[in-house]
């Protein structure tokens, strides 16, 4: 192979001791997979994805003291610390993140008291908020009130992770805690922010369409929120790796929320966490089990792993968290009880009741077998799936995709605009990969193709009424975002245009011209779909298992972007490939916060 054909060798063989090019590639090469550091135990053993036939021995490296150093010394290339090697910046990234969460936490024991005698003063109001769905039937884990104890310890703790799987109440979790707050704080400075603006949107939207009892004063100070993302939160700098807000400059909010924090790579929630104020808390929401981060890092599953297990509670504060629940089968119950030490222990909540689908019902019972690897479960699930809201078809069945898009004319027919563009996301193919016979440029041709023999479309052209667009990158200039979806229509005067929700209950137009950046989105990947949800989903998975990208958090983000069916196209041998493979970065966060 040519140096020029590899530019991990070419990063490698930049410095000057050949002796550690092995560990230089490996490095390089798995940061592009995601990956913060790499364990030394694993150099032997993957030493064949090199050009190279041997590496020094690890306990060497440090010999070569002008590239490699341990902790504290931090201005050489690379460092060396728990038997992980990192590049410099990456370990100077994790760092921070981890020094930044024992200052937040170690600065609550200061104010926990005086937080505690505040929220009494509250009783009733909180009380209020209570949650009145059923219980009667379910497992003790989802009769708890997790929501309600979210809210109490996030008011308690200056850093706090609400975490839990597709309609949980992430989102009615945080209305619930600004009800509170600015009754606690009428002058409460508030961010909203998110890896994505669709993301921010998203939670701005249910936030303002909640129908809790919120004051007129609350409602007017949410309605006034401005979502974000978080470079535009942070101040993006155009062709700068810094950001406005940082150390020097800090944000000026006091609380700051960040919704699918999932997403969220390592050196963005270094910067972040840099950028708060002395006197700023901060929460993040997201699924631990969905897909992580584009970049590098699996930053909220690391934090959530660094627990052994979720919401278990001291007696002390599960006694003092059960009288703010007003029925005793929601409380905190004694299986919850238990002591652990860890830095994060009651800073991190799963809320555990879906409200989107039950968690016996089949697509409960199928995402749940997925994410948590029982091939031998989701196999039985499948095999005995007739006549139920999950289906799999291992033969790609023409026929079954083209029922299911045929569902499309649903919005295509539906002359008001705004309907149709809910409509619209009524159902959704969604793709594993963009190339090959079943991805994601094949799969909108085909389904262009049969829409158009049905005489529902006529493709004319780049540019045709009905088609529907996402946005791939972020147009500030014409106010949208990456992920916003919207349908090419006519306006009255007969011109083409792109019509998108608005944000604020209407819709805008663009003329096509202008979006230099979007695609065909009758099916869009698995990666553009989270955060979304749609009634009816049919999940088209590429055939055989050399995939990399194949993986149950894959599959189950998938899965759960359905409401009520979900129809899955694979192989059999796919699926289960994709059930036994997990998302494996390798960072030291787990390992650190507790050191």
């Amino acid at each position: 192979m040519a140096i020029t054909d590899d530019i991990h060798r070419q990063f490698a063989e930049y410095f000057d001791e050949n002796a550690i090019w092995p560990y230089a590639y490996l490095l390089s090469q798995r940061l592009t997979e995601g990956n913060i550091c790499i364990s030394l135990e694993d150099i032997p053993s993957n030493l064949n994805t090199t050009p190279y036939t041997n590496a020094v021995s690890a306990k060497d490296l440090l010999k070569y003291s002008n590239l490699v150093s341990k902790e504290g010394v931090n201005t050489t290339p690379f460092i060396l610390h728990n038997n992980r090697l990192y590049f410099q910046r990456y370990f100077k990234y994790e760092t921070s993140i981890i020094q930044k969460l024992k200052s937040l936490i170690a600065a609550e024991t200061t104010v926990i008291d005086e937080r505690m005698e505040q929220l009494k003063t509250k009783l009733k109001l909180i009380q209020s908020l209570n949650a009145d769905y059923n219980i009667n039937g379910l497992i003790n884990k989802e009769q708890v009130d997790w929501q309600l104890v979210s809210v109490m310890q996030a008011l308690l703790n200056n850093f706090s992770i609400i975490t839990g799987g597709p309609g949980t109440g992430k989102t009615t979790t945080l209305a619930k805690l600004l009800i509170v707050l600015y009754e606690l704080e009428p002058g409460a400075k508030v961010a909203l922010a998110a890896p994505t603006g669709k993301a921010s949107m998203r939670m701005f939207e249910s936030l303002k369409s909640s129908t809790l009892p919120f004051s007129a004063d609350t409602k007017s100070k949410i309605d006034k929120l401005k979502p974000s993302t978080i470079h535009g939160l942070l101040g993006y700098k155009k062709e700068s790796v810094n950001f406005k807000y940082n150390a020097e400059n800090p944000l000026p909010y006091n609380w700051v929320v960040v919704d699918e924090a999932s997403m969220i790579d390592v050196p963005m929630f270094s910067k972040l966490l840099e950028a708060l104020g002395d006197n700023c808390r901060i929460i993040l929401l997201g699924d631990k089990d969905q897909l992580a981060s584009v970049e590098a890092g699996s930053l909220l599953g690391d934090l959530c792993q660094t627990l052994p297990s979720l919401n278990i509670f001291s007696n002390q504060a599960a006694s003092w968290i059960n009288e703010f629940i007003t029925d005793a089968e929601r409380k905190i119950k004694a299986e919850f009880i238990g002591d652990q030490k860890p830095l994060l222990s009651s800073h991190i909540i799963e809320l555990k009741f879906s409200h989107r689908f039950n968690s016996q019902g089949a697509i409960g019972k199928v995402s749940r077998a997925v994410i948590e690897g029982d091939v031998k479960g989701l196999t039985s699930l499948i095999e005995n799936a007739a006549g139920s809201n999950v289906k799999v078809d291992h033969q790609y069945t023409p026929e079954i995709l083209e029922s299911f898009v045929e569902g499309y004319a649903n919005y295509i027919q539906e002359v008001d605009i705004k309907t149709a563009l809910k409509k619209l996301n009524e159902r959704r193919v969604l793709v594993a990969v963009r190339q090959g016979p079943r991805g994601l440029y094949a799969t909108n041709k085909f389904i262009e193709l049969h829409l158009r023999k049905k005489g529902l479309l006529k493709p004319d052209g780049e540019f045709y009424e009905h088609k529907p667009i996402m946005v791939t990158r972020n147009m500030h200039d014409l106010g949208l975002l990456n992920g916003d979806t919207g349908i090419m229509r006519k306006d009255d005067k007969g011109n083409l245009k792109v019509w998108f929700e608005d944000g604020l209950g209407g819709i805008k137009s663009i003329l096509p011209a202008y979006l230099n950046y979007c695609e065909t989105s009758f099916a869009m990947t698995i990666h553009k779909s989270q955060g979304s949800e749609f009634e009816q989903v049919l999940v088209i998975l590429p055939e055989g298992i050399s995939n990399a990208l194949l993986t149950r958090e894959l599959l189950y983000t998938g899965i759960t972007r359905a409401r009520t069916s979900i129809t899955i196209q694979g192989e059999m041998d796919t699926i289960r490939h994709s059930v036994e493979s997990c998302v494996q970065r390798i960072s030291g966060i787990t390992g650190r916060v507790d050191q």
